[in-house]
């Protein structure tokens, strides 16, 4: 094998080893990381090896994540080129692995470096064919929807959405990197209420319906210090101090999404149902992802908006 051009970090031993997995599928607010949500992820592992992937940073969840429960490793890659996707050593390493976490950063450097690459590929192997939990803070959440905000030319606000929803920022892409299950026809936002993105992620589900024709249209807003942990059969647990956010248009699209002019979708207020869960450390509220449904702790809401201002009922 070629020497990796891979910057790599390692804590604990080198041995690839072998171990029983379950999948899961965990994606994390951002800010300060859910200690629970990650043993949560390690429990699945089998006491194998754990690898971080980022295109920035250093070491920094390596002895973390090594001191949260039972692994055989925790090793960091730094993927921060077009390059290094491609990397024997890499992608050997992330195949390898018994769990995988995308750490923060900007999720545009996760696209136009990893997308259509072995590493890609590698991902997706680990999510629909080894199965071994999968997840992602931050960026690392926002990449991991079947539908995705892109970012590609930088981060949008939720009054720019609102007043144009074909606004140059709102860059989503469909299907086209990575295939988490559960998570079709479905977007993520993270930060959620922290940095006021309820907005534009009703845009981005007003874009899903209205340039894809989907009749169903899925969000996910995580707040920070806060995770959602997918469990095999499609349970969401919500883990945190903060909460969770499980949105879902009425099957009626918006009225109003056009180039230059304000989002509206009313629907008699109603357009959107949003199921909101508080995050505990035991995590004891759960949410059906498969049929889109509480099953314990949610509260109802709506969505709606008038002329490109949201109402929150």
């Amino acid at each position: 094998m070629a020497q990796s051009q891979v910057t790599s970090y390692l804590t604990g031993d080198a041995a690839d080893v072998q171990a029983v997995t379950t999948g899961g599928i965990m994606l994390m607010g951002g800010s300060t990381d859910v200690d629970a949500a990650l043993r949560w992820m390690i429990s699945k592992c089998g006491g194998g090896d754990v690898v971080v992937i980022r295109s920035s940073g250093a070491d920094g969840y390596n002895s973390y994540l090594y001191s949260l429960g039972k692994v055989n490793s925790v090793e960091t890659l730094i993927l921060d080129s077009r390059e290094k996707s491609y990397d024997s050593f890499a992608v050997t390493r992330i195949r390898g692995a018994e769990m995988l976490f995308i750490a923060g950063g900007d999720q545009w450097n996760y696209v136009k470096y990893w997308k259509d690459s072995p590493v890609e590929d590698a991902i997706n192997y680990l999510l629909n064919t080894k199965k071994v939990p999968v997840g992602g803070t931050s960026a690392g959440t926002a990449i991991l929807g079947r539908i995705y905000f892109a970012a590609q030319n930088g981060s949008v606000t939720s009054e720019q959405a609102l007043h144009d929803p074909y606004h140059p920022n709102v860059t989503i892409q469909r299907d086209s990197f990575l295939l988490a299950p559960f998570l079709a026809n479905t977007i993520t936002d993270q930060h959620y209420t922290q940095r006021n993105r309820q907005g534009r992620l009703v845009t981005w589900l007003a874009r899903m319906n209205s340039d894809w024709s989907l009749p169903v249209v899925k969000g996910i807003g995580v707040d920070e210090k806060t995770a959602v942990c997918i469990e095999p059969d499609g349970t969401a647990i919500v883990y945190g101090t903060n909460k969770a956010f499980f949105i879902r248009n009425r099957r009626k699209g918006p009225e109003e999404c056009k180039a230059g002019l304000p989002l509206s979708w009313k629907r008699k207020r109603k357009a959107l149902e949003v199921h909101t869960i508080q995050g505990s450390s035991s995590g004891e509220k759960h949410f059906d992802i498969v049929n889109w449904k509480p099953l314990k702790g949610a509260v109802r809401s709506y969505y709606s908006v008038e002329r490109g201002k949201l109402q929150a009922d």
